[in-house]
């Protein structure tokens, strides 16, 4: 790419949200000296997911040293996986230090955006309109609840909660409560109600794997020593990076890891000593073709005689509670969905239009796709943060937003250096990508025989099918000049 005079004036750059990958985006530009930059969030405080989510229970399913910034290493984790709450908190920390609630309109909704005259033009829920050189979608993808369609739960009596939007005015105590889904919210619900509430009802439509953890807390005396070498922090950060890209290799290839994952939870489950209830909870397929369930409580709190698992199909609910496929009614107080997010929704419902005219909703009409994760083509300067393939698994989101987060302030530094007015990849790129990674996919475990949220339209995942070091590699590397359409806009408006 050849160079050119350097620009007088800074991109103006638009992000949208104030999760994880915003927080991380917006340091990434200070950091490069990028700093007319504006976040939109449509809540009140940063945090995200971490932010949306408070159900009793909450916590990672990844170790605290690993899920965090390598730019902001924490000493201070409480416990092996972290709360939600305690996320939450580092990420609002991180965020305040480095003053982005200055850059930060908060309860600011993004409805649109579209491309004209060589910029972003971008409209608010409240009717403002900016424009961009540069527009960064950092919405995440576990975003929009799902919420089941089941036949009279509008008539229930009792309140009706989704995990993401729990309700915390709802006093609890004696209330007989359904969880709907057995996911890791589902289990995390049940093992943090059971024993706190007369009756808890665990509705599985399908059995998880359960990977066995100790969720050990961190000493006062550990805290100090992390707090006074760093480089602790930074050889535990290496170290389950090391033991996860050996885990990614059962995700991606079948062989000795996958097998072992296998014996595993296998051999985890046999704490379940009724040998009815263990049946009902051994699922139909290979560990890790589902996320894979991550608990130190789970198996102990469904064993509670004021647990029960019901198996039978949900046919609908009435003002008393739920009705199974048998006939039976299940009388409940209230009603918990734990049954996820739309995560093929990426940053919809906003109406993104890019050149010509062309929407997303066009772009998207087979499903989502985009190149390398962050890019699509007709959409110049648009760029996505956890976007379609990326290696959202059981991979850290930190670590693929910092990776991300290096490529889109590499571009940004090629048109502060005037390399280029729009940037975007190629359709024949774009195929080529997209091509080779479904070509990867069938070796993956995601398509041994299950139903995820990780598979797409075509029955094939949606997600990056190597280890997440070859995706680090590959985001980091020079940008191929063939790959992308570069142009030159004489004059700006």
């Amino acid at each position: 790419m050849s160079s050119a005079v350097s620009r007088s004036a800074p991109p103006r750059i638009a992000i949208v949200g104030a999760g994880i990958s915003g927080i991380c985006t917006a340091v990434a530009l200070q950091r490069a000296g990028f700093t007319d930059f504006t976040v939109f969030e449509k809540a009140a405080d940063f945090g995200g997911t971490w932010r949306d989510n408070t159900y009793p229970g909450l916590v990672c399913d990844v170790p605290s040293r690993y899920y965090q910034f390598r730019f902001a290493m924490n000493p201070e984790w409480s416990q092996l996986y972290s709360s939600g709450p305690e996320i939450k908190d580092y990420l609002v920390k991180v965020a305040r230090e480095h003053r982005l609630h200055e850059r930060t309109r908060f309860g600011t909704e993004v409805k649109g955006a579209e491309f004209e005259d060589g910029a972003w033009r971008v409209t608010t829920a409240g009717g403002e309109v900016e424009r961009f050189d540069f527009v960064l979608c950092a919405t995440g993808f576990l975003h929009h609840p799902n919420r089941p369609d089941i036949p009279g739960l509008p008539e229930f009596a009792g309140p009706v909660v989704h995990s993401a939007r729990w309700d915390h005015s709802i006093d609890l105590a004696g209330r007989r409560i359904g969880v709907i889904g057995t996911g890791s919210t589902g289990t995390q619900l049940v093992s943090a109600l059971a024993g706190q509430v007369p009756k808890v009802v665990m509705f599985q439509r399908t059995a998880q794997w359960i990977l066995p953890t100790v969720n050990r807390p961190y000493s006062r005396v550990t805290k100090q020593v992390y707090r006074r070498i760093p480089l602790l922090g930074t050889a535990a950060y290496g170290f389950n990076r090391m033991i996860f890209a050996a885990f990614s290799q059962g995700l991606i290839h079948p062989g000795r890891i996958r097998s072992f994952i296998q014996w595993v939870v296998a051999r985890n489950l046999r704490q379940v000593t009724d040998p009815e209830l263990r049946r009902k909870l051994t699922p139909d397929y290979q560990a890790m073709c589902k996320r894979l369930v991550v608990s130190d409580r789970f198996y102990a709190a469904v064993q509670r005689p004021d647990v029960e698992l019901v198996t039978e199909g949900i046919d609908h609910v009435t003002r008393d509670g739920v009705v199974t496929a048998d006939g039976r009614l299940h009388e409940l107080d209230m009603i918990v969905l734990a049954t996820g997010f739309d995560s093929h929704a990426f940053m919809r419902p906003m109406a993104i239009t890019g050149t010509d005219g062309r929407t997303l909703d066009q772009a998207w009409a087979d499903g989502p796709r985009a190149f390398e994760g962050v890019m699509l083509p007709d959409f110049p300067n648009f760029f996505m943060l956890i976007g379609p393939h990326s290696p959202f698994a059981n991979h850290p989101l930190t670590a693929v937003a910092e990776a991300q987060s290096f490529r889109i302030v590499g571009w940004l530094k090629r048109w502060r250096a005037g390399e280029f007015e729009t940037v975007s990849p190629t359709h024949a790129a774009t195929d080529r990508y997209n091509a080779l990674m479904r070509a990867a996919a069938p070796s993956t475990v995601w398509t041994t025989g299950c139903q995820s949220w990780y598979l797409g339209k075509d029955g094939l995942p949606e997600l990056w099918p190597w280890s997440p070091g070859r995706y680090e590699k590959l985001i980091r590397r020079e940008p191929d000049p063939v790959d992308y359409r570069l142009s030159r806009v004489e004059s700006r408006k």
